[in-house]
């Protein structure tokens, strides 16, 4: 993957900061949660359990242009609760292999309430403003997963995570062979927003 720019520190931490407490968005949700909400959902989702962008509260999301009226938010806890499997790709940073766990980023999209039509765009965003879109077909045909554990234990927001969109690419025919950061282009660490396009 390509070297990214990332913003000030000063800048990413009082903006990850302001996405990570949201305590007027809890009055939206069905279930009040005492946890941090870590990845959400907007566009074409059928479960929402938030309420509209708040332009004052959710800052990171506004300065990267994102907007939307319902969303559905996952806390570290409702990821875990998810079907998860692993992968054990050799990765461009130390080219050692690591064991990455999380669930399939479909099963994501599907407790979200997103219908899977195989041409639909979904954008992928980390919390720097990396983004990458793939189409559901080939979210699953590579097997995407939303990894939260890298070698059995959680990612922290500073390093990989806490959520990592990823597969393994030497499972892949068209890049198996590639050079490792071309392998992984498509796959952003520190994801925390996903965005459902139409079909």
């Amino acid at each position: 993957m390509e070297k990214r720019d990332f913003m000030t520190l000063a800048g990413l931490t009082g903006l990850a900061l302001g996405t990570l407490s949201a305590p007027a968005r809890a009055q939206t949700q069905p279930t009040a949660s005492a946890e941090p909400v870590l990845l959400t959902v907007t566009g074409a989702v059928g479960k929402p359990n938030r309420g509209a962008l708040d332009h004052a509260l959710d800052q990171m999301m506004a300065k990267q242009g994102i907007e939307f009226k319902q969303a559905t938010t996952f806390t570290a806890s409702s990821l875990a609760r998810l079907p998860a499997i692993s992968i054990r790709p050799k990765l461009e940073y130390d080219n050692k292999p690591h064991e990455l766990s999380g669930p399939l980023l479909t099963t994501v999209l599907e407790a979200a309430g997103v219908t899977l039509q195989p041409a639909r765009p979904i954008e992928l965003r980390a919390v720097d403003g990396y983004n990458v879109t793939l189409t559901v077909a080939e979210i699953r045909d590579r097997q995407m997963i939303v990894a939260t554990q890298l070698d059995g234990k959680p990612m922290g927001l500073g390093g990989l995570g806490p959520q990592w969109a990823v597969y393994d690419p030497e499972h892949i025919p068209s890049l198996k062979g590639k050079p490792l950061n071309e392998g992984f282009a498509k796959c952003p660490w520190g994801l925390y927003h996903i965005g459902v396009k139409p079909a």
